[in-house]
């Protein structure tokens, strides 16, 4: 073999074709990592190599082309929106003049829009507060073996499968004010005298919207969570308990330090989630009564297409809303990336 003689080349599956087979000497000599010194290089290999190049232009473009079309697209036209006086009257003129920062210093002067941000802050908070402690206690509980956990802990993913227009209809007659489940069961247990008002009362429609998005959140805080605590090895617990730590000393001491990334995991994806929510608010009160709901999400839907029509506004309060979500998002990647760093 010409290539061994040499040292010139790896020696592989590539060989030499000998010359009683037909081959060519000196044009189809070819290693695994080079060519033998002082042969052309293959005109195969160089198609090859072409037809490669042309493959992964075609498996990722295909991508490319998706991301600007729905994502990069719609990003760039809303913002360019937000800088223009879009009102009804653009639809059918097609004339939008370019209004500067205008929309935005409106919105910022608007009181509906500062009760839409203290609002969005309460459903937030409230969600995740409510959705971590109930889903870290189910997955507590679950980490435990016992029979038909894997079942029951199944059954607790249904709000998870769920629609979100359907969940939020079905919270709306449980919370209904005359005939409503919840006013009868505390009625029947004389919790209260008379039915509470749930969704149509200033002082009772965010707890009945948080309710809700509680009830869809858990599934996903425990999913996640049960797992972390099936990755923290038994051993070390084992150790503890030998040295005398009670249950809550381990818990506090050894779960959740080691707990530690994914409870960052799961607050900042469900921060992101909570923040954009519009369905369940939209159904159940649509923002009211008198704006006591009202988020930066529904009252973006409503200055667009709730009657309003100022498209202009309407993008730049979504425009504020996915600079948050941004901000949590870059977050998110930099802790997941320092982890991966760090393994």
């Amino acid at each position: 073999m010409r290539a061994a003689q040499d040292g010139a080349t790896v020696a592989g599956e590539w060989q030499r074709q000998p010359a009683a087979a037909g081959g060519r000497p000196g044009r189809w000599a070819v290693g695994r990592l080079g060519w033998e010194r002082g042969d052309r290089p293959a005109r195969g290999s160089g198609v090859r190599r072409r037809w490669n190049s042309v493959a992964r232009i075609g498996f990722v473009l295909p991508v490319i082309l998706y991301l600007a079309l729905f994502f990069l697209y719609p990003l760039v036209s809303n913002l360019v929106l937000s800088f223009q006086d879009f009102g009804i009257q653009s639809v059918y003129s097609g004339r939008a003049p370019f209004n500067g920062v205008d929309n935005y210093l409106r919105l910022l002067r608007d009181p509906v829009f500062g009760t839409a941000v203290v609002n969005t802050v309460v459903f937030v908070v409230g969600s995740l507060v409510f959705q971590f402690t109930i889903g870290l206690g189910l997955a507590v509980f679950f980490n435990r073996a016992f029979p038909l956990s894997g079942l029951l802990r199944s059954l607790l993913l249904i709000p998870w499968l769920l629609p979100l227009v359907v969940t939020g209809t079905v919270f709306r007659w449980i919370l209904d004010t005359s005939n409503g489940v919840l006013n009868h069961v505390l009625l029947s247990l004389h919790l209260v005298d008379a039915p509470v008002p749930w969704l149509n009362s200033v002082s009772t429609a965010m707890i009945g919207v948080l309710l809700c998005n509680v009830w869809i959140g858990i599934p996903f805080n425990m999913v996640i969570l049960y797992g972390g605590l099936r990755s923290i090895p038994v051993d070390v617990h084992e150790a503890a308990a030998l040295d005398g730590a009670t249950g809550l000393a381990r818990f506090r001491h050894i779960t959740m330090p080691l707990l530690r990334p994914v409870v960052a995991v799961v607050l900042t994806l469900g921060l992101i989630y909570t923040i954009k929510v519009f369905d369940v608010i939209w159904v159940m009160t649509k923002g009211g009564p008198a704006n006591s709901t009202q988020t930066v999400t529904t009252y973006g839907y409503q200055l667009s297409f709730g009657g309003l029509s100022q498209f202009g506004l309407g993008a730049a309060a979504s425009n504020l809303l996915i600079v948050v979500a941004l901000v949590f998002a870059v977050f998110y990647l930099r802790s997941t990336r320092s982890e991966v760093v760090a393994r």
